[in-house]
């Protein structure tokens, strides 16, 4: 692995600072408002062999599931908390699920440093990119480590656009407490990202605009 830079200690002193306790009830209380998980999940279609990454896998929740529901397919998660990949470690044996775990940077991974695989047929960010500064370096990154062919799939905070202002402006003020923020330009740069790599795009609203759901599919060869 190369040397951590301070850009990225940073932001990992400040994930596990926020979850060295939080990730003990983690995933009792986000399943309420992380809306849209299990129907990223559902639509990974990851037959035999398919390589799987999750960016910023957290308590490892998706992962275990998408290994439960694909139980064919390869797992693989990387996150830059330290705290939230003990916490996902202990809950895939708990589950007894084959998950391939790493500590990462999510806008400079190199999957083959840390897995011996140079790029999957699947990857998703959950909630992710909303929690990362640089979050169009990490889609940029997430590209380059997808197979030809393969698909990313994401689901994060949308702007609320069809829901009331005072619901908007309340949902702002609390995630803001966690560091989180909706990135609102995340259709415009997607639909860029697929007009320059001759991408397939679906993008949707969910609930309201309360979540936004995307999935790029890249072509079978490389332009």
């Amino acid at each position: 692995m190369s040397a951590v830079g301070h850009g990225e200690q940073d932001h990992s002193h400040l994930m596990d600072r926020i979850y060295r306790h939080q990730r003990h009830f983690y995933d009792l209380t986000r399943r309420y408002y992380l809306l849209g998980r299990d129907r990223l999940v559902d639509e990974l279609d990851a037959e035999r062999g398919t390589r799987v990454l999750e960016v910023g896998c957290g308590t490892g929740w998706n992962l275990i599931r998408a290994a439960k529901r694909f139980p064919e397919a390869e797992f693989y998660g990387m996150d830059i908390s330290h705290e939230m990949l003990a916490t996902a470690q202990r809950a895939s044996r708990r589950h007894g699920t084959d998950l391939h775990l790493t500590y990462g940077d999510a806008t400079c991974f190199n999957p083959y440093a840390n897995f011996g695989i140079s790029r999957f047929e699947r990857i998703y960010m959950s909630y992710t990119l909303s929690m990362i500064p640089d979050w169009e370096a990490t889609l940029a990154q997430a590209i380059c480590n997808l197979a030809p062919g393969g698909s990313l799939h994401i689901v994060d905070f949308g702007e609320q656009e069809r829901l009331p202002r005072w619901f908007r402006s309340l949902l702002r003020v609390w995630l803001t407490k966690f560091h989180v923020s909706p990135r609102g330009e995340l259709k415009r740069v997607m639909e860029a990202l697929a007009t320059k790599l001759g991408a397939e795009l679906e993008f949707r609203p969910l609930y309201c605009g309360y979540a936004w759901y995307a999935v790029l599919r890249l072509p079978l060869q490389d332009e």
